[in-house]
């Protein structure tokens, strides 16, 4: 009896599965998870009324490897006619002793063989050692390409030496404090006192204007920033938003029991970049800058700042974007920040002027901003901007300013109205509203009224795209204008110019 039921369970065990019904839709494999087996799953699927379900496993069973030792029999279906048995047994050979010891002593051979070659090359954890060589290469090298496509697949992983970095690079970021002169009323003098910083970080910061405390004789808080020296003779780099009109700048720097004096050399409020210098009495740490141009979006970035007046805080995030733009506006002026990397380390009030490292420790941008309302956008300034003007703010030289194409006309969307009046079926389009004296427009012979419907052949419905499509060229390109005066469709051909050369405001 008991080997009836052994016998019940094994066929059932290896029954087959029933056929998925036609109506029941398929999806795809992480729909389901895996779970005990039901009594469902286990009832036997129907069958004719002469073939019970022990009959059908034993048939199924038969198909087990030669590898058992005494594999169950064999029953083959037959085609007899009415009258002759329904199916006629077979019994199977059984194996000699013999057979079965040497097929042992060869499988012994084989897996030991095996076993011992995977050990030695290591077969089965190929994927966590190499990951980890390639990130210490590339932490080295700074190669950027993936070797293979295990390594590729984690290439995101949280490298292993923040630690390390944050030990190598701290000492070279600092505290900057700014103090102004109470009886001084400036609008927009620091960091905490403009609309730009609240804009971007909020109002609810201990030392703005509404709680500043006395400190050094007259003189009051009026922000906190951060800073890093990239010249061991004292030269330190940070925001010009964080100086802003200060009458005094204090450098907390690691190993010193008292703060230094800054004396600042150059800023720039358009580019938001300003350098300072401390003197000392030895050699300071410094910080290499890098290309923010081989850093890749994905890639692992740290920055270090004082957040809140919490110095020395490290965070670490990716590189989420790249070229940027944002405008601000505050009691100064409007800040055109362009090429901006965007981050999601955090950063906050405080951090503004310290390093964004790579993994190998190196500057690629300066932490400048975040959005009060989101979570995990960040922006900084790349080195690519700063290495351009480093020399400049550290002499404190004028910046030539970034070329602006343009052509030196006013103009205006053209409309039905304004078609009507010149008489020409033209409704979309740029109206030249007046041309600049001695401007590119003007030495090309671009007149009042004349309307720009296209460049070089590419048709342009509004301003807007017209104004893009001047910028989209150089400074010096000459460049061809579809344009209709009096009714009558012509080209005139102008050589973009540069807005800085003219004095204009953009």
């Amino acid at each position: 009896m008991d080997d009836q039921n052994n016998k019940k369970g094994y066929d059932d065990f290896f029954k087959p599965e029933e056929p998925k019904q036609p109506e029941q839709e398929l999806k795809p494999s992480y729909y389901y998870s895996y779970g005990p087996m039901t009594n469902d799953s286990l009832q036997p699927a129907p069958s004719a009324p002469q073939t019970s379900s022990e009959e059908i496993g034993e048939a199924y069973s038969g198909q087990a490897e030669n590898e058992q030792p005494q594999p169950p029999q064999l029953r083959t279906f037959s085609t007899s006619g009415p009258g002759k048995p329904a199916f006629q047994v077979r019994e199977k050979k059984g194996t000699s002793f013999k057979s079965v010891f040497i097929s042992f002593l060869a499988g012994v051979v084989v897996v030991g063989g095996l076993m011992y070659t995977a050990d030695v090359r290591n077969w089965f954890t190929p994927t966590v050692e190499s990951v980890a060589t390639t990130q210490t290469e590339k932490g080295a090298s700074g190669d950027s390409a993936a070797t293979s496509g295990s390594t590729a697949s984690m290439a995101a992983a949280r490298p292993d030496n923040i630690a390390q970095l944050f030990e190598t690079a701290s000492p070279a970021v600092v505290k900057i404090e700014t103090f102004v002169k109470p009886q001084t009323n400036r609008s927009g003098s620091s960091l905490f006192d403009d609309p730009f910083f609240r804009q971007f970080f909020g109002d609810n910061y201990p030392g703005t204007t509404d709680q500043q405390q006395e400190q050094g004789g007259e003189l009051q808080q009026s922000g906190i920033g951060t800073g890093f020296f990239f010249d061991s003779t004292g030269y330190i780099l940070t925001n010009q938003h964080v100086i802003g009109d200060a009458d005094e700048i204090r450098i907390t720097v690691q190993g010193y029991d008292k703060p230094f004096t800054a004396k600042l050399l150059g800023s720039s409020y358009d580019l938001d970049l300003a350098v300072v210098k401390i003197e000392g009495e030895k050699a300071f740490p410094t910080l290499p800058l890098g290309s923010s141009d081989d850093i890749n979006i994905g890639d692992w970035v740290v920055a270090i700042g004082n957040p809140y007046g919490f110095d020395h805080t490290i965070t670490a995030g990716v590189l989420s974007a790249k070229e940027r733009p944002i405008d601000i506006q505050d009691a100064n002026g409007e800040r055109n920040y362009k090429h901006l990397l965007q981050t999601d380390a955090s950063i906050n009030p405080g951090n503004s002027g310290g390093p964004l490292l790579n993994i190998k420790g190196e500057v690629i941008g300066i932490n400048t901003a975040v959005s009060s309302q989101a979570q995990g956008i960040g922006f900084a300034i790349p080195t690519s901007t700063i290495t351009e003007v480093l020399d400049s703010l550290k002499n404190n030289t004028e910046i030539p300013k970034e070329p602006a194409p343009f052509i030196g006309a006013e103009l205006t969307d053209m409309n039905e109205e304004f078609a009507k009046q010149l008489g020409i079926e033209e409704k979309e389009g740029a109206l030249v509203r007046s041309v600049y004296y001695n401007s590119p427009a003007y030495v090309a012979g671009l007149k009042q009224y004349d309307v720009i419907v296209g460049v070089e052949g590419k048709k342009l419905s509004t301003t807007d795209a017209l104004i893009k499509e001047i910028q989209s060229h150089k400074v010096g390109e000459e460049v061809e204008f579809n344009i209709i005066r009096q009714q009558e469709e012509m080209t005139i051909t102008v050589t973009i110019g540069d807005r800085n050369a003219f004095g204009l405001e953009e």
